[in-house]
Parts: C-alpha cells; sequence; structure tokens
C-alpha cells in the first residue's frame, strides 16, 4: 500500500474510532497544563491525574506556587517519579513566569522550552491543547505506530515528528496525535499486541511488523 493510501486509511479509522478525542491529563487552564504534562515525564497520565488535585489544591497558579517550599512540592508530586527534579523544575518556572511572562504561560514554542524542565515535547503538547496552534507531540505511542505502520524509520521521535508533520493534514494534527495514542494503548501496544484487534496494523503495517504478530496459520 502506498504512503499516501496508508495516510488516507489511517485518517478515517481514528477518526470512526476517536471522533472526540479527549484531552488525556486534567487542568484547568494553561498553567495547569504545562504542570501536568511536566509530571507526566516517566508517569503514566492516570497516575498524573490522581497527584495534581492535591497539588492544584495548594496552588493553581505561578503566584500560589512560588509561595511553597520546594520540599511540600516534593512531598505532594512524589507518586509521580522524579520528584526532586520535577518539584525544583515547578517551582522555578513558576518564578520565571511571574519574572518574565507577567504570570502567564506564553502562547511561544520557544519561550516554552526555555522553561525549566519543560522540552520540545511539552512545549508542544501546551501549543496544541491549550493554544489550538497546530502542533504534532511525537511521545512513545506515536513514535511506535509510525514505524509499525511503515510512515518512518525515524530513530528518534524527532524524525518521525518531521514525517508526521510532512505525511499528515496541518489541520488533523492536534487531534490526530491524540488519537494516535489512544489507538495506540487500546489496540497495539509495544508488547501483548493481539493481531485480530490491530485493524491498522492487519492493513497498512509494515510487513516485518506484520510478520511479527500475525499468528501462524502453520
Amino acid at each position: 500500500m502506498k504512503k499516501a493510501d496508508k495516510v488516507a486509511l489511517i485518517l478515517e479509522t481514528l477518526q470512526a474510532y476517536y471522533p472526540n478525542p479527549p484531552v488525556p491529563l486534567d487542568h484547568r487552564d494553561p498553567y495547569t497544563l504545562l504542570i501536568a504534562v511536566l509530571l507526566s515525564a516517566q508517569c503514566t497520565d492516570q497516575r498524573v491525574n490522581t497527584v495534581t488535585p492535591a497539588l492544584f489544591e495548594a496552588a493553581n497558579t505561578p503566584a500560589q506556587m512560588v509561595q511553597m517550599q520546594v520540599e511540600d512540592i516534593q512531598a505532594i508530586i512524589r507518586p509521580c517519579g522524579l520528584s526532586p527534579a520535577k518539584s525544583k523544575n515547578i517551582h522555578r518556572l513558576s518564578e520565571l513566569l511571574i519574572r518574565d511572562h507577567q504570570g502567564e504561560v506564553p502562547q511561544d514554542l520557544e519561550a516554552l522550552e526555555a522553561l525549566p524542565g519543560v522540552g520540545h515535547k511539552t512545549a508542544s503538547v501546551v501549543m496544541a491543547q491549550s493554544f489550538g496552534v497546530p502542533s504534532f507531540p511525537v511521545d512513545t505511542h506515536i513514535h511506535r505506530l509510525m514505524y509499525r505502520w511503515g510512515l518512518t524509520n525515524g530513530k528518534n521521535v524527532e524524525q518521525t515528528e518531521r514525517d508526521a508533520k510532512r505525511l499528515f493534514p496541518k489541520e488533523r494534527w492536534n487531534d490526530l496525535h491524540l488519537q494516535i495514542i489512544f489507538y495506540g494503548r487500546e489496540f497495539s501496544p509495544a508488547r501483548g499486541l493481539k493481531w485480530e484487534h490491530d485493524f491498522l496494523l492487519q492493513q497498512c503495517g509494515r510487513p516485518s511488523e506484520q510478520r511479527k504478530w500475525q499468528p501462524s496459520t502453520a
């Protein structure tokens, strides 16, 4: 199947499966989304969503967050992992938002990436989900599925993001990156994939991936 045909099938299928994909991290505004995405590094969205209510009850604005001690932030977010680094980054980025951005989350990718603990993926998520700016944040699910579908040979998420942006229409990026994540979690996991459930692997998977997962007929 040609790449253009794969893209068309993927777009059609994912829109049918997930017509209105929700933002998986609970948040109130751009600031609380930024904090939630930062916490999600090497942590599941579900766990983040169990931790953020207590954190945002204590502080849900930069001004409130800088009044907290780093140790108190760390104690609340400990279940998310990497809490020493994450708590320092949350406190420091809150200081910088007040100092440099009038206490607001900037609607600018480079300005976001300049904040402590905020990498390209985190910044892209905020741009897409808070501000509606077309972005294509690539996580492990998207990286895996783009390879599994034969749409990238990228050895890293940067190459996968470039390929995704080149292949998929810009107006679909913000929903599509969520749709791919949901599909990957539900039907196309890294381990324990069930061939009969993964329609897109059956239809447009790269041959080596199809051979890997297709049940033997012998």
